[in-house]
């Protein structure tokens, strides 16, 4: 008995630091799609229907994204300013009309680096007037090193974009980087992940092309 005392407290205080590991991850509150039944009583898969669209609440963030947590109705994104290589200002208004995968990084993150590869590629192979991939630097120390942490990634498709104030995470409460913004063609959140995917494998694509419909 008195051995196993102890094994349970340990196994307690396990369950305790996941529980809150969860719970600062953020709950998945994507609808679920519900199975429609088909005459006869017999389910529309079993119907042989096909899966319904992502407007009827069916979950894309599976597999490589299955970190990203969907907002339970979409919010606006907060209007801050951040500037393109011409040094122009943009703010999310100027994607409006185009779905945005908007992704906050920085060069001194080690993270950011690995996945930054996979941004370029999926910009390159799904960018357009309908979709575009917005990341966004948040260095202070300028536009230059933002550049040379870009070329060092081999980045070739990816526009740039760079928030010297530092302020884009605090505007949309995300702690930590990189923290990645799944918009809607009006400025809105569907979602968000924090932290590196890869977003160029076939299950974020399913995610965003879900956003496209």
């Amino acid at each position: 008995m008195r051995g196993t005392l102890p094994a349970l407290v340990l196994l307690a205080a396990s369950a305790l630091t996941a529980g809150v590991y969860v719970s600062r991850q953020g709950h998945d509150n994507a609808p679920t799609a519900k199975v429609a039944a088909a005459p006869g009583g017999a389910t529309a898969a079993a119907a042989g229907a096909t899966s319904p669209p992502a407007s009827a609440g069916v979950r894309h963030n599976t597999g490589k994204v299955a970190a990203f947590v969907y907002k339970s109705a979409p919010e606006a994104v907060p209007t801050f300013p951040f500037f393109d290589s011409a040094q122009q200002t943009k703010t999310i208004e100027t994607f409006k009309g185009k779905v945005v995968l908007l992704n906050l990084w920085a060069t001194w993150c080690g993270p950011c680096r690995e996945e930054m590869p996979s941004l370029d590629r999926l910009q390159k192979e799904l960018g357009s007037d309908k979709f575009e991939v917005v990341a966004v630097s948040v260095d202070k120390n300028g536009f230059d090193k933002a550049r040379e942490f870009m070329k060092d990634a081999g980045v070739a498709s990816l526009n740039f974009y760079a928030d010297p104030s530092s302020r884009a995470a605090h505007h949309v409460k995300a702690v930590g980087m990189p923290a990645t913004l799944l918009v809607d063609e009006q400025g809105r959140e569907i979602g968000r992940l924090l932290g590196p995917a890869e977003w160029d494998s076939s299950d974020a694509k399913r995610l965003i092309e879900a956003a496209l419909r």
